[in-house]
């Protein structure tokens, strides 16, 4: 797919800030992610940068929240979790960040979600 997304385009040109190892883990949820967002439609030329800085901000969401709920943290072993707004979950942030990315381009309405 030419639409792929590398650590140097996440962290040089979209200005990511993650290392790569968690980029790496990130990217394939992302990456399909944003697929099913633009419901499978290609990229074109000059929509191809838009697709990859939406697969870097579905990789930022869902690096920090994954793609269940959203809500807590830990330290050690002790772990807390609330959920202020209950619902919310890693996948409907991602594609909010995502389709910020989209704007401007047909991929923004090739699928309905």
């Amino acid at each position: 797919m030419a639409a792929a997304v590398t650590y140097e385009f996440y962290s040089q040109v979209y200005g990511g800030g993650l290392s790569e190892s968690a980029f790496g883990l990130a990217l394939p949820a992302a990456s399909r992610h944003v697929r099913w967002l633009v419901d499978g439609c290609e990229p074109t030329e000059d929509e191809l940068e838009s697709y990859q800085r939406a697969v870097c901000a579905a990789v930022n969401a869902f690096a920090e929240f994954g793609e269940g709920q959203v809500g807590g943290f830990s330290l050690g072993d002790f772990k807390a979790t609330h959920y202020e707004d209950e619902g919310t979950t890693g996948e409907e942030i991602a594609t909010a960040d995502a389709l910020k990315e989209l704007v401007g381009t047909s991929l923004a309405f090739s699928g309905v979600r």
